[in-house]
């Protein structure tokens, strides 16, 4: 496609259209209270919630895209000045609440962005998805896929969030003295935490903005901003950290609980600091929890007072490789930006292309192999028993431990820094603050 066009969550000036997948922070950078360049598409519950995340935006601007309908956009080109015509469809992503995919088609071919995306198997939202995405495809070939490739690396392997989220709920069944912290993010696992109040017929603590998000999503009965209703606590992932449950714990016994994808994978967790942020402190390596008669319990201790749940809303390897092979797409790019913890989409899929990439793939294979043999060698190394000295051993496993956690912050901040594609008043109604 001709570019100054479309844009994807990506907010510069210079497009005659923007689309917005959802709004976590990462995708929404650039875009602030007086962005002005064009008319924002959206889906109606990141609508319904974009009020709260930019308080003084001109709501004129958004466009409500229902999900799983056809769109016409007559645009023109920036090249020759004649009308074009770009048809959209908006496909539920499966991520947070209000993500989408968006499928385009037009003169340029047919092209799908998936933005962040969740593609379970067991998932009936992400079943309705794939029959919507497929009949609207139909036997159109998809000439572009532009995909989220977070976990695009066999060394991420998680369940579904429904198995994860009884992880949840055992590990709080399992210390019935003890208060419980949960690090959320500003959007997102809503699920989870009504699936935990729901079956421990609790409430759960949030700080005041997430109880608005909350009561917009509809959850009216499963929360609260009184912590003497409710010993379980969703707290900002931010403000999640050793150093907070260090101090948690000098007043009452408390665990923490950290759901995510991202450290599940490298088996790492650093102390004194956030989760997923720098620190100076040395690193804890996990193990696996055990009931009394020796079940897996779910979860993983990285130290004394916290456990990670792999409950991720991206797809893992396995997701991504069989979402790739039911598109089979012409051309596949990622979105988020390589680094040593995963690999170029390419590299992995190109068999399942079409001829456009074939030329690329020994280029590829041979930029990635050696980044991938790197990860792989500091997990086994990290993994093995030595044979010196307790004192060598530490310092070696305190070397490696740094390595792999430069890994998952170096994904973070690419995450943050490298979003959004610039694609090289209609049929869309104007946002009404009443829906």
């Amino acid at each position: 496609m001709e570019s100054g066009i479309i844009s994807v969550d990506r907010w510069s000036q210079g497009s005659q259209a923007y689309f917005l997948t959802h709004l976590h922070a990462d995708h929404t950078r650039g875009l602030t209270p007086t962005w002005k360049w064009g008319p924002l598409f959206c889906s109606r519950i990141t609508a319904k919630l974009f009020p709260l995340k930019f308080p003084q935006f001109k709501l004129s601007l958004l466009r409500v895209l229902d999900l799983g309908h056809w769109y016409t956009l007559p645009l023109f080109s920036p090249s020759s000045g004649q009308p074009i015509t770009v048809h959209v469809m908006a496909i539920d992503a499966h991520h947070c609440p209000g993500a989408v995919m968006y499928l385009f088609r037009g003169e340029f071919g047919c092209m799908l962005y998936t933005g962040d995306f969740r593609w379970e198997r067991t998932s009936r939202r992400a079943q309705i998805a794939r029959n919507m995405l497929l009949n609207a495809l139909k036997q159109e070939k998809l000439d572009s896929l532009y995909l989220d490739n977070t976990y695009c690396n066999p060394l991420y392997s998680f369940p579904s969030r429904e198995v994860a989220a009884r992880q949840v709920v055992n590990i709080i069944s399992s210390h019935p003295n003890h208060d419980i912290v949960i690090g959320v993010d500003s959007l997102g696992k809503e699920d989870l935490l009504h699936y935990v109040s729901q079956v421990l017929k609790i409430k759960i603590w949030v700080w005041p903005e997430r109880l608005q998000t909350m009561h917009l999503l509809g959850f009216q009965d499963n929360f609260t901003t009184k912590t003497s209703l409710t010993r379980v606590r969703a707290i900002p992932r931010y403000s999640f950290s050793i150093e907070t449950l260090e101090g948690l714990n000098m007043m009452r016994p408390t665990i923490g609980i950290m759901p995510s994808g991202l450290p599940w994978a490298k088996e790492i967790f650093k102390g004194k600091g956030s989760a997923f942020g720098p620190s100076p402190s040395h690193g804890v390596t996990c193990t696996n929890r055990k009931k009394p008669n020796g079940s897996l319990a779910g979860g993983q201790i990285y130290n004394q007072y916290i456990y990670t749940v792999p409950y991720s809303e991206h797809s893992c390897f396995a997701e991504i490789k069989e979402f790739v092979q039911l598109l089979q797409p012409a051309s596949i790019k990622g979105i988020v930006a390589s680094s040593p913890s995963y690999v170029e989409p390419l590299y992995y899929f190109g068999k399942f292309c079409g001829k456009k990439q074939e030329s690329s793939m020994l280029y590829q294979k041979l930029w990635s192999e050696e980044r991938v043999e790197r990860v792989e060698t500091i997990q086994i190394k990290s993994a093995t028993k030595t044979t010196n000295s307790n004192l060598q051993g530490k310092k070696r496993r305190k070397k490696q431990v740094g390595l792999l956690v430069s890994h998952v912050n170096r994904v973070s901040l690419l995450r943050r820094l490298r979003r959004g594609i610039k694609i090289t008043d209609t049929d869309f109604p104007a946002y009404e603050d009443n829906i």
